[in-house]
């Protein structure tokens, strides 16, 4: 069940680009429970807490075991950023595209405080924290760029 939950149905398992999997398996769930399912935004956010505060506990009972620190099949991380940034927008078919492209770039170059929360912060909340804070950049700059080419472009 911890495997389930840590690789996000298995996705973490994929062989090239598991972080890109995972990160597109979470955008595909939120686009279905946001407009099929008619979740709320809020729903969404609520959903990001609680997946974070157990994947901090059972990414630290995983890494004890395994003797390991961010191993690449663990992509829970992605799927809470990325709803995370998705949770910033409105919640359009762009912005959703919009915030899983920007989250792609953050998690994966790693800039500024995301980079150092990577290098510095150990276990769960070490994994989990730079996806947060790639998920809240990449919310606000999905947001922001949509509105704007709703604004100037269009």
């Amino acid at each position: 069940m911890q495997k389930l939950f840590l690789t996000f149905f298995y996705t973490g398992l994929a062989p090239k680009a598991p972080g890109t999997a995972g990160s597109i398996a979470g955008a595909i769930i939120a686009l279905i429970a946001l407009h099929y399912l008619h979740f709320s935004i809020t729903s969404l956010l609520l959903a990001t807490i609680l997946i974070t505060i157990v994947a901090v506990r059972e990414i630290d009972k995983y890494e004890a075991v395994s003797n390991t620190h961010d191993s690449k099949e663990i992509v829970v991380d992605e799927v809470a950023g990325v709803w995370l940034a998705i949770g910033l927008t409105t919640g359009s078919m762009i912005e959703i595209l919009l915030a899983l492209i920007f989250f792609r770039i953050f998690d994966i170059w790693k800039p500024s405080v995301i980079g150092r929360i990577d290098r510095e912060v150990d276990g769960g909340l070490g994994v989990m924290g730079d996806d947060i804070v790639a998920g809240i950049v990449a919310g606000i700059c999905a947001s922001a760029s949509y509105k704007f080419a709703l604004t100037y472009l269009f």
